[in-house]
C-alpha cells in the first residue's frame, strides 16, 4: 500500500453520458426516496403534574435530573426535530430512559405531546380529532410492538385482518389480504393456528404481517425484536430487510441495540435524557461522532464491516478517461499527464469501468490501443465493500481502489490513504 497517493480533484475528460431512461429513473428515486414523509418539530413531552414549570427551567439550561428534583416533572422528550424520509428504515436508538420508546408513541399520539408538531404527509397530528387521528392509526401509522400484542382467542389469519375488520373491510376481502401478508412474512400455512401454538418468533412475524396488511405509509417498531432469542432476532432482522427490498416502506424502528441498528437502518438517530444528540448514516456516526456518547456507543462492536466504499469514495473528475478501449494509447498520453494525476481510470462511453493506466504505461503502449496500457494489478471493488475488502486490495496495489456500481460503472475511488486512516483509527480504539 502507498499510503502517500491522494486523489486530485480537477477536470480531464468528461465521462460517457446517461442515456435518458437512466437520467428519468434516477430522477424518479430521488423524487421518491428524498422526500421527507414524517417530520418532527421541536417535540416534547413532560411528565407531571406543572409541564410548564419543567419547561422554563429546560431554557434556564437545567439537566433532567435537576428539573426532576425541583418539580417533580420528568422531561422524557426534550425538543426534538427529525425528518423520515420516504421509503428509509430510520433508526431511533439510546439507552434505557433516554426516551426512544416516548418519542415513537408520540408520533402516533398514544401519548399526547406537550409541545411540539409531529407532520405527516403534510397534515399535523396534533389538532386531529380522535376520529382523524384512529383513521391516522388505521391506515397511515401503523405499529408492531415488542410484546406482540396478538388476541389470544383469534387465529393467526384473523389476527392479521383484525384491523382490516375495524376498518370496515369486507370479509372476504380483508381474508385475501390477510393471506397476502401472511405469506409475505413466511407464514402461508400457519393461519387457522392460535397465537398460543407459534413459537416467539412466529407471533412477531404475525404482528409484522398485521402492520403491513394495512399497507400503512409509516410503520412504527418499537424495539419489535428485542424481547426474542437470539438467532431468532437475526432472523427477524433479516426477514425485515428482505421485505424492505421487495417493497420499501418507511420505517421508525425503536432499538438499544447498536448492531441491529447500524444493520437496519439508513440513517441512525441516538437520543440521550430525552435529547436527539446526533442523526447520521451508521459510517457518518462512526466516522464523525458528535460526543464521547455517540462514539462509545460503538466502543464494543467491530465497525470496519460497517464502513463502505460507498461512504469512503470520493468522486472522480480529474483523471478521468471516456473512450474506446480500442483507441490509440498515445492520444491520451500527454492530457493525462497536464492533469497531474498519477494515474487515470479507464471507462467505456456508457460509463463501465475498464481499468486504469499511468503516464508511463501509456507511453510504453505507443501507438498500440488503450487495452494494451491497462494495468493488470488494479482491482475495483462494489459500493458495498468493507473496509476489510478495501485494505486486503489497497494491499496489493499501488494506486487508489477503483469502486463500480451494480452496472459495472465506475462510481468513484476510495484513496490509499483514507483506507490506511481508517484503518489506524480502528485500531487505536
Amino acid at each position: 500500500m502507498n499510503p502517500n497517493l491522494t486523489f486530485a480533484p480537477g477536470d480531464m475528460l468528461s465521462p460517457g453520458t446517461m442515456e435518458a431512461e437512466d437520467v428519468a429513473a434516477a430522477v424518479e428515486r430521488v423524487a421518491v426516496s428524498g422526500t421527507g414523509i414524517l417530520t418532527v418539530k421541536n417535540l416534547s413531552k413532560i411528565f407531571g403534574p406543572k409541564p410548564e414549570r419543567a419547561a422554563e427551567l429546560i431554557k434556564q439550561g437545567l439537566g433532567r435530573n435537576e428539573i426532576f428534583e425541583q418539580t417533580g416533572n420528568m422531561v422524557a422528550v426534550n425538543d426534538v426535530s427529525l425528518s423520515v424520509k420516504a421509503g428509509e428504515i430510520f433508526v431511533v436508538m439510546g439507552l434505557s430512559g433516554s426516551g426512544k420508546s416516548t418519542l415513537v408513541r408520540l408520533l402516533n399520539r398514544l401519548i399526547e405531546p406537550t409541545s411540539g408538531q409531529v407532520i405527516l404527509e403534510g397534515r399535523d397530528i396534533a389538532p386531529m380529532s380522535t376520529l382523524e387521528l384512529r383513521d391516522v392509526r388505521r391506515k397511515k401509522m401503523a405499529m408492531v410492538f415488542q410484546s406482540f400484542a396478538l388476541l389470544p382467542n383469534r387465529t393467526v389469519l384473523d389476527n392479521i385482518a383484525y384491523g382490516l375488520e375495524v376498518a370496515g373491510i369486507k370479509k372476504a376481502q380483508r381474508y385475501e389480504i390477510a393471506r397476502t401478508a401472511l405469506t409475505r412474512v413466511g407464514l402461508g400455512s400457519y393461519e387457522k393456528l392460535l397465537p398460543s401454538e407459534l413459537s416467539g418468533g412466529m407471533q412477531q412475524r404475525v404482528g409484522l404481517a398485521r402492520a403491513l396488511a394495512v399497507n400503512p405509509a409509516v410503520l412504527l417498531m418499537d424495539e419489535a425484536f428485542s424481547a426474542l432469542d437470539p438467532l431468532i432476532r437475526f432472523e427477524m432482522q433479516c426477514e425485515l430487510l428482505r421485505l424492505q427490498k421487495e417493497e420499501q416502506r418507511t420505517i421508525v424502528f425503536i432499538s438499544h441495540d447498536i448492531e441491529e441498528a447500524i444493520k437496519i437502518g439508513g440513517r441512525i438517530g441516538i437520543m440521550k435524557d430525552g435529547c436527539l444528540i446526533q442523526v447520521g448514516t451508521p459510517a457518518e456516526l462512526i466516522q464523525s461522532p458528535a460526543d464521547t456518547y455517540v462514539r462509545d456507543f460503538f466502543r464494543n462492536v467491530d465497525v470496519s464491516r460497517f464502513l463502505k466504499a460507498s461512504s469512503l469514495m470520493t468522486k472522480i473528475d480529474r483523471g478521468l478517461i471516456s473512450c474506446d478501449v480500442g483507441t490509440s494509447s498515445e492520444r491520451y498520453l500527454n492530457p493525462l499527464i497536464d492533469s497531474g494525476v498519477e494515474c487515470g481510470y479507464v471507462c467505456d462511453e456508457s460509463g463501465r469501468y475498464q481499468g486504469c493506466v499511468t503516464p508511463a504505461s501509456l507511453h510504453k503502449a505507443g501507438t498500440r490501443p488503450v487495452r494494451d496500457a491497462l494495468l493488470p494489478d488494479v482491482n475495483a471493488v462494489s459500493l458495498d465493500a468493507d473496509l476489510h475488502q478495501l485494505a486486503a486490495v489497497a494491499l496489493s496495489q499501488d494506486h487508489d481502489v477503483p469502486v463500480t456500481d451494480t452496472a459495472g460503472k465506475l462510481a468513484g475511488v476510495v484513496s490509499c490513504r483514507t483506507i490506511l486512516k481508517q484503518v489506524m483509527e480502528r485500531r487505536a480504539a
